[in-house]
Order: structure tokens, then C-alpha cells, then sequence
């Protein structure tokens, strides 16, 4: 895990606000169903540490509907009940995207993917995966504070503080 208690170390939005708005972009043009999103975005800020990441994408989940235990439970969805087949194989292939080891993604996770997603699925999940890490990263490396763009994104009314 990485240290949250450390002030930012810079405005990355201030800083570079042509750059922030064409990765948000890219990352809202992505076409996945928004349960999805969630939790690819919830598990690879869990992987990766990103307190302001996971802190965002559990409040969005909140305000999108989500079940509050199924929020608490992606960290444990192997052993959890609650995720359907599809959603499994979705955060099975976010650890192994997010964790990438030198042998690349295995034939097998690939086939169990694959059996529950369509080819575009597939895609999109990819590119979700690259999304949040991307933007994971540049939370981490200038510490943004979690919480602290609650007002401008709307999670405000998540009402979870």
C-alpha cells in the first residue's frame, strides 16, 4: 500500500489540464457496462493501492446502484457468492492485466475470458484495465488525497464521508 497521509505533491489537473481531459476521454469513451467498470476499476485500485482511485470508484459504484456488499466483497470475489460467472471472469482477468507477469496472460484465462465475454467485451475490458491503471499511477506517483475531487466529479452525493 502506498502512504495517503503525505500532502499531494501536485495539481496534475491544474498542471496539464489538456492531457488530464484527453485521457478522461479516452477513459469514458470506453464501451463497458458500468457494473463492470466498477469493479475492474474497485479491483485494480485494490492491487495497485490507490486510495483516491478505490475511494472514487466505490462511492460511483454507491451512486450507480450498486449493492453495498458486493462493494466490500471485491476484494474476496473468489470466495465471495456474489459475482455472477461473467464478473468473475472480468476481475480474474483485471488481477492478471493489473499483476502482468513476464509469461504474459495464461491460454487458460484467455478460453474462461473469452467464454464469457464477446470479442468487443474483451476489448473493452482490456482497454478499461489500461485506463485505471493509467490513472491509478498518476494518483499515486502526486498522492492525491482521496476524497478530495468529491464535489467536482458529484460523489459528494454518495453521502459516505
Amino acid at each position: 500500500m502506498h502512504a495517503t497521509a503525505h500532502a499531494p505533491r501536485q495539481d496534475y489537473l491544474r498542471i496539464t489540464p489538456s492531457l488530464f481531459r484527453k485521457y478522461l476521454d479516452f477513459s469514458m469513451a470506453i464501451p463497458l457496462d458500468h457494473t463492470l467498470r466498477v469493479l475492474v476499476d474497485i479491483r485494480a485500485s485494490q492491487l495497485n493501492g490507490c486510495a483516491f482511485c478505490l475511494d472514487m470508484h466505490v462511492k460511483q459504484g454507491k451512486l450507480h446502484g450498486e449493492r453495498e456488499l458486493r462493494l466490500h466483497h471485491v476484494a474476496i470475489w473468489r470466495e465471495s457468492p456474489l459475482f455472477s460467472a461473467r464478473e468473475r471472469a472480468a476481475l480474474a482477468w483485471t488481477e492478471a492485466l493489473t499483476r502482468l507477469d513476464t509469461a504474459g496472460v495464461s491460454d487458460a484465462l484467455y478460453a474462461e475470458a473469452s467464454e464469457h465475454l464477446l470479442p468487443d467485451e474483451l476489448n473493452a475490458l482490456t482497454y478499461q484495465v489500461m485506463a485505471i491503471n493509467g490513472w491509478n499511477r498518476i494518483n499515486i506517483a502526486f498522492r492525491q488525497t482521496p476524497g478530495s475531487q468529491d464535489k467536482a466529479f458529484g460523489l459528494d452525493k454518495a453521502d459516505m464521508a
